[in-house]
């Protein structure tokens, strides 16, 4: 199981008066400390572990006993899916003496963000398919994975919980019409995941599909990665089921041991963010090492979606940020994640400088990537108790769907891009530098700063909006978070809505080379990606967030270039950390 490493005799001890019998090795809390403690003695004594494993709704005041009841499957999915490991890996047998090469993914959010974390970390199987996952309407994306994949030798699995997701829904029509001209009935080459009875069930049988397989109803998305939506996208490539199982059942075990409350695993990182999140350490930033970076994609989902909401929550930060650049301050808890061996000397002495200055320090070190499986659910487990304290409801996403209504309205509208803003209340300005200067001028210390970039997730695109990303954090001395549309509206989009108002939006557009129709529809892949963007930005500002859009033209990398000289540190603005 994940060994944290021993404290440094530098790093501070607990408060005065403080229990720390449920302190792990590695953590530093600071002054939350005994309020974290005081959290964890009085789930003790209230017998918290029973009540949660029983599903008692008062455990989560603010959350309708119905979404109690029907929410929590999650927690027996390991061992669920245990016994459902002999059929996937059967089939993904099957599908690699078929001779495929290759499998897409569509999905968005959880419905692909385990498996895409999953496939990043550990070791594939030889000779199966490799992987990849189209989460972007941006007809750039869409038409470079038909051009970059071996088609005849690709498997697509068209992945959704409820079955009427836009986004794979859309793909999927591409792709048939891609391959209908290929040898063989074009069902054969596609894969359903969903739940019983959803439209996507239908269409699985009705276009004959090579398999549709069913997902547990009482498992909401972001809690899904030890489910089907993770794991059967695992065995196709090869991954080790079983080790990764083993990892996270022993996880489960230690969770539900009724005799150690004090030192359960899951609650204690729960009762830890919520206190922290409460004494006003709400931005959470992962410092994964190097074998796990793919792991904050998905805690960034778990925590954003589940904690955003009526104006509480943390704010994670899963855009990798160098030793110099870490905020000092009093808003941010630091999650150091690592696999044992792999070490980050500058890291660990900024990390040391922060907890002798009194700062928060979760350090998390696992000893084989399988351990994966038991940081799935310890975070799993963490953030449904973290609700708890934070007195949210982490199983609803109450703010996401109206951003979704928006979107398809504006795709059917046709409106330009001025009328389009001017109808949310963005200001159109004919100076947009000064638009732009205004908006920064506007972030204060303890805000957040989120990049929305609407653009082609190219890995020349990616480490532009890294750049532009450290740029924004060393002149406002802020943290910022980063994401492709629509990728992030399916993850921290509740968030940015729900969650704290302290958001200062930062929208990037372009303007595609060509719109690429989608088959059996009168849309396009540039209509639906800015309809996109266009509801997303509505539904920011009726809640009245703060957002500024750039529009970059036809010449992505050029503008994303002179967008981070402009934002750069100026000669009268803070220069942020060090």
């Amino acid at each position: 199981m994940p060994r944290p490493p021993r404290p440094s005799p530098s790093a501070p001890g607990p408060a005065e008066g403080a229990s720390s019998a449920f302190h792990p090795p590695g953590w530093s809390l600071g002054s939350s400390e005994a309020a974290v403690a005081e959290r964890l003695k009085a789930w003790a004594a209230a017998d918290a572990v029973g009540r949660y494993w029983r599903k008692e709704p008062g455990f989560w005041p603010q959350a309708p006993a119905t979404d109690v009841a029907s929410r929590l499957g999650w927690l027996r999915a390991a061992e669920q899916s245990a016994g459902r490991i002999g059929e996937w890996q059967a089939f993904a047998e099957q599908v690699r003496d078929d001779g495929f090469e290759h499998v897409v993914l569509f999905g968005m959010g959880g419905s692909s963000l385990a498996a895409e974390t999953i496939a990043e970390t550990l070791p594939h199987g030889r000779g199966f398919p490799s992987l990849s996952i189209l989460d972007s309407t941006h007809p750039t994306a869409v038409a470079a994975c038909a051009a970059t994949i071996p088609l005849a030798r690709t498997l697509f699995l068209v992945s959704s919980k409820s079955g009427t997701t836009l986004e794979p829904n859309v793909f999927f029509r591409y792709f048939w019409q891609q391959v209908a001209g290929l040898d063989g009935p074009p069902g054969r080459r596609f894969v359903a995941i969903t739940d019983p009875g959803t439209a996507l069930e239908k269409l699985a049988h009705d276009r004959g599909f090579r398999a549709c397989v069913a997902s547990p109803p009482d498992v909401g998305g972001r809690y899904s990665a030890l489910t089907v939506f993770g794991l059967l996208p695992a065995a196709l490539i090869g991954v080790d089921l079983p080790g990764l199982l083993a990892s996270a059942r022993a996880m489960v075990a230690r969770c539900a041991d009724p005799a150690e409350a004090l030192r359960n695993p899951g609650l204690g990182l729960g009762a830890a963010l919520g206190e922290l999140g409460r004494a006003g350490r709400d931005k959470v930033l992962f410092l994964p090492s190097r074998s796990l970076r793919a792991f904050p994609a998905w805690a960034e989902q778990l925590i954003a979606e589940s904690l955003g909401k009526h104006g509480r929550g943390l704010v994670p930060v899963a855009e990798p940020v160098p030793p110099a650049e870490l905020p000092s301050g009093s808003d941010a808890v630091l999650v150091r994640l690592a696999l044992a061996g792999e070490h980050d000397r500058a890291l660990e002495r900024a990390l040391l400088s922060r907890e002798a200055a009194g700062e928060p320090v979760l350090r998390f070190e696992v000893a084989s990537p399988l351990e994966l499986g038991a940081e799935f659910f310890r975070w799993e487990f963490a953030i449904a108790a973290c609700g708890a304290v934070l007195g949210v409801d982490p199983f609803d996403q109450p703010d996401v769907e109206h951003a979704k209504d928006l979107a398809r309205a504006e795709m059917g509208s046709g409106a330009s891009e001025d009328s389009a803003a001017a109808s949310y209340g963005v200001p159109v300005s004919r100076d947009p530098s000064a638009e732009l200067e205004r908006w920064l001028a506007s972030v204060r210390p303890g805000d957040y700063v989120a990049v929305q970039a609407f653009l082609a997730p190219e890995p020349a695109t990616r480490a532009a909006i890294s750049r532009l990303a450290s740029a924004l954090r060393r002149r406002l001395g802020v943290v910022v978070t980063t994401g492709f549309g629509p990728r992030f509206q399916h993850s921290t989009g509740q968030l940015h809505k729900g969650g704290p108002p302290t958001g200062a939006f930062l929208q990037i557009v372009d303007e595609p080379a060509e719109a690429v129709p989608v088959p059996e529809s009168e849309l396009t892949f540039a209509a639906i990606v800015r309809g996109q963007a266009r509801g997303d930005r509505g539904a920011l500002e009726e809640v009245h967030r703060r957002v500024v859009v750039v529009n970059l033209g036809a010449r992505t990398d050029a503008g994303l270039r002179r967008l981070a000289r402009q934002v750069g540190p100026a000669a009268e603005a803070p220069a942020g950390p060090a």
